[in-house]
């Protein structure tokens, strides 16, 4: 590829990305349904299922990127207009459809369940996700001796929350496109999972939370990546950034500090944007850069933390679930290093134009989605 094809060719890619991708970068994105799965000790449990239940009314699951890319848009965003008592009344209509397509079963044996109720927050900010908390009860079978649980597919993934009566150890798994959990025994103290399980599991878990689903970290270590190709000042702007959010992780879970989502998120979208900006405002990596990229890993620890507690970390294994969660981390943000490498820095990064046709676009589309992001989060 000549010279002039290749200025052509990266120009048109990242105006390609410039109009384009924001759009998909500020998708309305589905989380996880939670589900809190509790057995008392008369025989009975109860599941306090947390999701979007206007997506669920919708026909809206996780195929879509973007919900506004549903041909069901419209009806999803008349849902999220309801009042609470409106949607309780569409849940009401919908209870049968949403109990069957819950798989709970206990020694292979499909349990009844019972749609108990249903709380719903009142209309908020409508570009905002709106979280109802369905409460489903049933009873467990004389006798069983374990269970296991799915969840639709259609209704998005869901995290499982597993705790019993008088036991304060908690067994979760991540479930994705409808997938069976393991089985989890009954009676007496949840299993406990291997040290070598644990590790597995999170290491999974860290990585998977970069790639495919992290987005905003992945703008800022592209961010990171961008400013310099050598490797000795792109490691050492990974390793400040790794060791920072390492400590404000553990120190989170440990309960040590504590910082709401409403200011971590929007502060966290503002070190995306610096990061970039100071990419076209200076051509090389500055002594203050590690300490600044040091600060903002202190931020985007807090953020990691939130999907931990949310799934629950084992007790026994706390210190294994940690480390391996952060060198998951650690691997999803090498990889997307060596993917930025090998799709431009590997060919292009000692071409004159380098700067002006890769950095400077490819820094400008980051802080303009990141901005977004920031004035998003920053809004009721």
């Amino acid at each position: 590829m000549s010279s002039r094809a290749a200025v052509f060719f990266l120009a048109a890619c990242w105006a390609v990305a410039i109009l384009f991708f924001p759009a998909s970068a500020w998708a309305h994105r589905l989380r996880p349904a939670i589900v809190n799965l509790a057995f008392a000790d008369d025989g009975t449990f109860v599941a306090r299922i947390s999701l979007n239940m206007e997506a669920v009314l919708a026909k809206i699951g996780p195929q879509h990127q973007d919900t506004s890319d549903s041909p069901n848009a419209k009806i999803y965003d008349a849902l999220r207009e309801f009042s609470p008592e409106a949607l309780k009344d569409r849940i009401e209509g919908f209870r049968a459809t949403y109990l069957e397509r819950i798989d709970l079963r206990f020694d292979g044996e499909r349990a009844q369940l019972e749609l108990a109720g249903a709380e719903v927050p009142e209309v908020g900010d409508i570009a905002v996700e709106r979280l109802t908390t369905l409460i489903v009860r049933g009873k467990v079978p004389p006798g069983a001796r374990e269970f296991t649980w799915s969840y639709a597919a259609a209704f998005g993934n869901n995290v499982l929350r597993v705790r019993y009566a008088g036991d304060e150890t908690i067994r979760s798994a991540w479930l994705t496109e409808g997938a069976v959990s393991e089985p989890f025994r009954l009676g007496g103290k949840l299993a406990e999972k291997t040290t070598g399980q644990v590790a597995i599991a999170y290491l999974v878990l860290g990585f998977t939370h970069i790639l495919p689903k992290g987005l905003d970290h992945v703008l800022f270590v592209l961010g990171i990546f961008l400013l310099s190709v050598r490797w000795g000042p792109l490691l050492g702007q990974v390793t400040a950034f790794t060791i920072a959010h390492s400590i404000t992780l553990g120190l989170s879970l440990y309960g040590f500090i504590s910082l709401s989502p409403r200011i971590v998120e929007p502060l966290i979208a503002l070190s995306i944007v610096y990061v970039a900006v100071e990419n076209i405002l200076t051509r090389e990596l500055k002594p203050w850069r590690i300490v600044v990229v040091f600060c903002f890993g202190l931020l985007h620890g807090m953020g990691f933390a939130g999907v931990l507690l949310k799934l629950g970390l084992p007790r026994e294994e706390f210190l294994t679930a940690l480390i391996t969660f952060n060198l998951g981390v650690e691997g999803g943000q090498l990889a997307v290093i060596a993917l930025a490498f090998l799709a431009v820095g590997l060919w292009f990064k000692n071409r004159s134009w380098y700067r002006y046709v890769v950095v400077i676009p490819a820094s400008a589309a980051i802080s303009l989605i990141a901005a977004f992001w920031t004035v998003q989060r920053i809004l009721p």
